[in-house]
């Protein structure tokens, strides 16, 4: 993901347009997904204070739940990149669409295994990992739609993503990365990660 905003979302925003709207776009970007964290974690914080404290299952479902709506919100931006980057290019487009695919596969495992251990069945498990994605196919149609107005909006809507999956990658999955497992792994990763986007782009 920081590959893909490195060396697709920036660059094409500020090929298309200049520079004070790509940084509007990526700070309207990290804002939003600010204010989406704090209303999932007030909501997280709140269903786990009326837990009782024996009800471990219950607290497990409730988080694969609270989980689902988070990425649920996340994954609106990404589709918003998604449709925009196809209105600025198809080689844009598809290389926003195989990195966030490859991003969303840990995202539906990090939904499915709290709600598995919480006792929820698998065909609600599926519908909810399928409901949560559901969000992307929405940004990605509003971001076609936007972007085909003007080539500015369409630079605000590549920055956007930008700026929310910047906040995804430094405020979330990297912390969260790094609290599951204390050694070189998760920086290894992050540079395969890196560099698996440099080839992406190229191709």
């Amino acid at each position: 993901m920081m590959a893909v905003i490195c060396f697709d979302l920036i660059p094409e925003a500020l090929e298309i347009s200049i520079l004070p709207y790509v940084i509007i776009g990526i700070l309207f970007g990290i804002i939003a997904m600010i204010f989406c964290d704090l209303l999932v974690e007030k909501k997280f914080n709140t269903n786990l204070k009326t837990n009782k404290p024996n009800t471990t299952k219950n607290t497990l479902l409730k988080t694969g739940i609270i989980v689902s709506i988070g990425l649920a919100i996340h994954n609106f931006p990404e589709g918003l990149a998604i449709g925009s980057g196809f209105e600025a290019s198809m080689k844009l487009g598809l290389s926003l669409a195989l990195a966030i695919c490859l991003h969303d596969v840990p995202e539906g495992i990090s939904m499915a295994i709290p709600m598995k251990h919480g006792g929820m069945k698998a065909g609600k498990i599926i519908l909810y990992v399928v409901l949560s994605g559901v969000t992307t196919g929405i940004g990605a149609f509003f971001g076609a739609i936007v972007g085909s107005i003007s080539q500015e909006i369409i630079a605000i809507c590549l920055s956007f993503a930008a700026g929310a999956m910047l906040y995804i990658v430094s405020g979330e999955l990297v912390p969260e990365s790094n609290s599951l497992y204390n050694g070189r792994m998760t920086a290894v990763g992050n540079m395969l990660g890196f560099i698996i986007g440099i080839f992406t782009n190229m191709l």
